[in-house]
C-alpha cells in the first residue's frame, strides 16, 4: 500500500471503548510521516518515466522571510517564483520539463507534492475532529501554541507536512486574530534523533549495513528474487542487469519509485509489470526485513536507531505524571525561566517512514508489518486515572498544582534527588527526571506511574505491546492496549542510551552484535 486510506471517524460506541470514562487524557504525542512525494532520485527513464514530475504547483510560488529594513529589526515575506534548471545533451543549461513539456510546478527529487500537502492537511483535520470535536481535549479556538510542541526534521518534506497537519488542525478560523507565529523546533542534523540517523551515528551506520548485507545473502538467490527478476529485470540498467537487494538501483530504491508513481497521476506511471501484486508483496517483505529486522534482534540497534527519541517520549510522559506537567522552553515564546511556561498537552513531529517503523519495531509491535504508507501516523497517548478513581492520584495532583503543599511535603522530585529543598521552578524543569532509571524512583513516584497508562494508535488502530500484554499488572484490566507508564518506561529504559553521541562511536567494527548486545526484544525481557 502506498497512499494511506484513512478509516472514518470513531463511532460513539468506539469512542466510549477507546477512551474509557475512568481515564483522563493528559498528553498526546503524534509522529507523522510526510505526505506523498517524488522519488528521491531519477530511475527507470528507460521504462518511459520522466525524471521531473509536474505535481508541485503549490510550491512554484514561494514565500521566504526577508529583512524589510537594513538594520534587520523586522521581517517581511519575499515572494518569488521557481523554475528548475538542468543539464542539456551537451551540458548546456536548459529548463527542466515534465511530461508533455510542462515547465511550471516541477518538483525536485524527494519533494512533497500537491497530493502530499492535501493528505497531511486531511490528517490535521482528522486530529481536530478527534481531539477537539469529539474529545474536547484541545480547545476549538487557539490563542497561541504555548501548550503545543511542534518539531520536524531538517528534511523539507517533513517540515512542510507537519505545517500542513497543524494547519488542518487549527485553520485560520480556529485561531484568534492576535495568534502569534507558532514555534517549530529543529535540531542540528548531527544531533537529529527524530529518524534513525545513519549519517551521523557511525556505529548505527555499521549495523544498518550489516543487516542489509545479511538480507542480501538471504534473499538474492531465493525463489522470491527469481520471481522479481522474471517481472522486472528487463527494466534494469545494463550495468546492473539483475534485481537484487544490493543491486543498482537497490531493491528498496525500486520500491521507492514504485510507491511514488503509484501515489500520483497517469503521466508518471511505470509499465504495468511494476504493479504486479505478488511482486510488490515480496518487495515489501524483503525491504522491511532489510531496514527493520535489526530492531527485533539487537538491543544496540534499537538503542542507536530510535532509543534517544523513545527516551524523550518517555521523559515527557514521566514529567506529566510525576512533575505536574511537561514544559519545553524550546517551544515557548515567552520567558526562558525554567518551569514558567504552560504544560504541553499536544506534540506533533514531522518525520519519516523509518521513524514510525522503528518506534513500533523497538516495542515488538511491528511483527509482519508492512512498510508505512505516506501520511501514516503514530499517536502516543498518556492517560491518568480519573480523580474519583483514586484518592492517591488526587492527592498527587493537589501536590503539584499547589506549590505550598509541594514545598511543605518536599515534593516527589525532591525524594528522587536526595531530599533537596528545590524551588518550584526547579521542580518543574523539563529535564528533572530525564533519563532517570526506573529503579531510582521512590515508591510514591512508581505508584503514580502505575496509575498512568500509555496507549499507541498507529493509523487510528490501537497497538498491543507484547511486554505490556504479557502480565496483568502491566496493563489496564480488560484492555491490553493500555500499558501502565511504569511498564512502558521499563521496556524503553532497556534501549535508551545514556549518551547517544558517545555511544554512536563505541563498538566500531564489532560486527552485527557488539559486546553485551542482547538479541531479544525488550518485550521478551
Amino acid at each position: 500500500m502506498t497512499t494511506l486510506t484513512p478509516r472514518g471517524p470513531y463511532s460513539p460506541e468506539e469512542l466510549e471503548r477507546l477512551y474509557p470514562k475512568g481515564l483522563k487524557l493528559q498528553l498526546v504525542q503524534v509522529f507523522l510521516r510526510h505526505g506523498e512525494r517524488t522519488p528521491v532520485s531519477s530511475r527507470f527513464q528507460n521504462a518511459g518515466l520522466s525524471p521531473f514530475w509536474p505535481y508541485c504547483s503549490v510550491a512554484k510560488q514561494m514565500v521566504e522571510a526577508a529583512a524589510s529594513k537594513q538594520d534587520l529589526s523586522s521581517w517581511d515575506g519575499f515572494q518569488w517564483r521557481r523554475k528548475i534548471e538542468t543539464f542539456g545533451d551537451n551540458d548546456e543549461a536548459r529548463v527542466a520539463s515534465g511530461p508533455n513539456g510542462l515547465i511550471e510546478g516541477i518538483c525536485q527529487h524527494g519533494q512533497l507534492t500537491d497530493k502530499g500537502r492535501e493528505t497531511t492537511y486531511a490528517l490535521g483535520q482528522r486530529l481536530r475532529h478527534l481531539y477537539v470535536d469529539q474529545l474536547g481535549f484541545m480547545p476549538k479556538i487557539k490563542e497561541d501554541t504555548e501548550d503545543m510542541y511542534l518539531r520536524a526534521t531538517s528534511i523539507t518534506r517533513a517540515l512542510e507536512s507537519m505545517q500542513q497537519a497543524f494547519w488542518g488542525m487549527y485553520p485560520p478560523n480556529a485561531r484568534t486574530l492576535d495568534f502569534p507565529p507558532p514555534i517549530i523546533v529543529a535540531r542540528p542534523v548531527n544531533e537529529e534523533t527524530l529518524f534513525p540517523n545513519e549519517s551521523n551515528c557511525r556505529r548505527f551506520r555499521q549495523l544498518a549495513r550489516l543487516f542489509a548485507d545479511r538480507a542480501a545473502v538471504r534473499w538474492n538467490d531465493s525463489e522470491q528474487m527469481d520471481y522479481l527478476n522474471k517481472v522486472w529485470s528487463k527494466y534494469m540498467p545494463a550495468s546492473s542487469p539483475k534485481v537484487a537487494v544490493d543491486a543498482h538501483p537497490r531493491l528498496s530504491g525500486i520500491m521507492d519509485t514504485i510507491n511514488a508513481t503509484d501515489a500520483h497521476g497517469p503521466a508518471t506511471r511505470l509499465p504495468s509489470d511494476f504493479y504486479d501484486k505478488k511482486a510488490r508483496a515480496i518487495l515489501d517483505r524483503i525491504a522491511v526485513e532489510e531496514w527493520f529486522a535489526g530492531y527485533n534482534e539487537s538491543n544496540e540497534y534499537r538503542k542507536l536507531g530510535i532509543g534517544a527519541l523513545m527516551g524523550d517520549v518517555v521523559d515527557r510522559m514521566v514529567s506529566t505524571a510525576v512533575d505536574g506537567g511537561w514544559r519545553s522552553e524550546t517551544s515557548a515564546s515567552g520567558s526562558n525561566i525554567p518551569g514558567t511556561g504552560k504544560a504541553i498537552k499536544f506534540a506533533m513531529s514531522g518525520c519519516h517512514d523509518t521513524t514510525l517503523a522503528a518506534i513500533l519495531s523497538s516495542l515488538g509491535a511491528f511483527q509482519n508489518g508492512s512498510w508505512p504508507p505516506f501520511t501514516s501516523s503514530i499517536a502516543v497517548e498518556l492517560f491518568s486515572q480519573a480523580p474519583n478513581q483514586s484518592a492517591d492520584a488526587g492527592t498527587m495532583l493537589e501536590e503539584f498544582s499547589n506549590p505550598a503543599v509541594s514545598s511543605k511535603k518536599g515534593g516527589v522530585l525532591s525524594s528522587i534527588f536526595g531530599g533537596k529543598d528545590t524551588s518550584v521552578s526547579q521542580q518543574l524543569a523539563p529535564s528533572a527526571t530525564a533519563r532517570a532509571p526506573l529503579e531510582s524512583f521512590p515508591d510514591e513516584s512508581r505508584d503514580s506511574l502505575r496509575k498512568h497508562y500509555v496507549r499507541i494508535r498507529y493509523n487510528d488502530q490501537p497497538v498491543t505491546i507484547p511486554g505490556c500484554a504479557a502480565k496483568p499488572e502491566n496493563h489496564l484490566p480488560g484492555d491490553e492496549t493500555f500499558c501502565t507508564l511504569d511498564a512502558f518506561k521499563s521496556i524503553v529504559d532497556k534501549f535508551t542510551p545514556k549518551n547517544w553521541v558517545a555511544e554512536c562511536m563505541q563498538n566500531l567494527g564489532e560486527g552485527m552484535h557488539g559486546p553485551n548486545d542482547s538479541e531479544r526484544l525488550p518485550a521478551d525481557s
